[in-house]
């Protein structure tokens, strides 16, 4: 098996990293929601050797992500775990000693009430004043802020009715809810943005 590569990962994990490290200074071990490919996992446990990277994701992905975190060898990436916001995610991380969460390009693939769980999750693990750190593209009051992520939406909900581009409205109701609040709301390179939501 070929370890699994994405162009858009490799493009903006060192932006990401940027906005993150300084955030991060005072984290001790970080869990990632939705590590995909594991490239994020990889370059930022790198740039961070302080800090315990954990990276999880669907059963289906943890192959690929392995094969990049084995090929890395770094002593603060352990092997990663499944994480399925549609199982009991929350009591098998409980108990857990994670003071911040991190989550890149999984909102807008999940449906809405999944990102409702993910929210809940985040804020039954995060301790007070733990940080969720959110990257992706997101509308606000139902507008994009490019055409390209307006395409992006409406291909997104043509390919599953249940994705697409989330509302940063909606963030703000399933983060209250959950005991999170909108600390910093940051541009990023090609109309992304990083959300940052911090436990209260």
């Amino acid at each position: 098996m070929d370890k699994p590569f994405s162009p858009s990962s490799e493009e903006n994990k060192q932006p990401i990293l940027e906005v993150i490290a300084p955030r991060l200074t005072s984290a001790r071990s970080v869990l990632e929601i939705g590590s995909g490919t594991g490239q994020h996992g990889v370059h930022f446990a790198a740039a961070l050797p302080q800090l315990r990277w954990q990276c999880t994701d669907v059963a289906y992905h943890l192959p690929g992500i392995r094969l990049w975190i084995e090929e890395a060898g770094l002593p603060n990436l352990p092997a990663p775990l499944e994480l399925d916001v549609d199982a009991d995610w929350i009591d098998a991380f409980s108990g857990t000693d994670y003071d911040a969460i991190y989550s890149a390009n999984t909102a807008h693939i999940m449906s809405l009430a999944q990102v409702e769980r993910m929210f809940t999750g985040v804020g039954a693990l995060l301790p007070s004043e733990g940080l969720f750190l959110l990257y992706g593209p997101f509308s606000v009051d139902g507008q994009h802020n490019s055409e390209s992520n307006a395409l992006f939406d409406r291909s997104l909900r043509l390919r599953d009715s249940l994705s697409g581009v989330r509302d940063l409205r909606d963030l703000e109701r399933f983060a209250a809810a959950a005991g999170l609040a909108l600390e910093a709301d940051i541009a990023m390179p090609v109309n992304n943005r990083t959300l940052l939501w911090r436990r209260r």
